[in-house]
């Protein structure tokens, strides 16, 4: 989309079903988009090629998020952790959420989900890393707020809102551990 008029540059067309998420490379070059198909695809923005289809999730995925660069030692030591003959990757790297309670995280390069994390008890509305690299912050309708450590695959800590659901989660500043988050009231 070309933000000065709003118009229309591209259509990616190749999920089966509605797409409710997508968030644009920290390169720029790449698109992931998460659909009601339980799927993610990775769209090169260059060629509107859909470069990798990302199928490890049960459920719709609610959310995507691309690992900032100074995440790449902390994912590989993560990987290293559980296998220590994997290889190491420069990846992009990215986090999802699903309907299936789950959050998942990807080599882009290889299309392989290397790290989930279970935990939540009802749909995952959003994960994303941490600016520092070394966690995952995760909101569900589960009226939690959770931080991951994902190198040892465990919920760090869990914050609990007894009246409202949490959908939304943001840095608002890099290397801060404040966290910016909203709710929004339940029935």
């Amino acid at each position: 989309m070309e933000v000065s008029t709003g118009y229309c540059t591209k259509t990616l067309v190749g999920h089966r079903e509605w797409v409710r998420v997508a968030a644009v490379s920290p390169d720029g070059k790449l698109i992931a988009s998460g659909s009601n198909d339980h799927t993610i695809r990775i769209w090169e923005i260059a060629t509107k090629e859909c470069k990798v289809e990302l199928r490890e999730h049960d459920h719709v995925v609610e959310c995507v998020s691309w690992a900032p660069e100074g995440c790449t030692a902390h994912i590989n030591e993560a990987i290293q952790a559980e296998n220590p003959r994997a290889a190491k990757s420069d990846g992009p790297f990215l986090v999802s959420g699903s309907r299936d309670k789950t959050i998942k995280v990807y080599d882009v390069s290889t299309g392989s989900c290397i790290i989930s994390l279970i935990g939540h008890d009802n749909w995952v509305r959003q994960a994303i890393f941490h600016p520092s690299g070394k966690m995952i912050v995760s909101c569900a309708d589960d009226k939690t707020l959770r931080v991951w450590d994902f190198k040892n695959r465990r919920c760090t800590k869990d914050y609990r809102c007894s009246r409202a659901l949490c959908h939304l989660l943001g840095f608002p500043q890099v290397g801060t551990l404040r966290y910016h988050w909203k709710c929004r009231p339940t029935l």
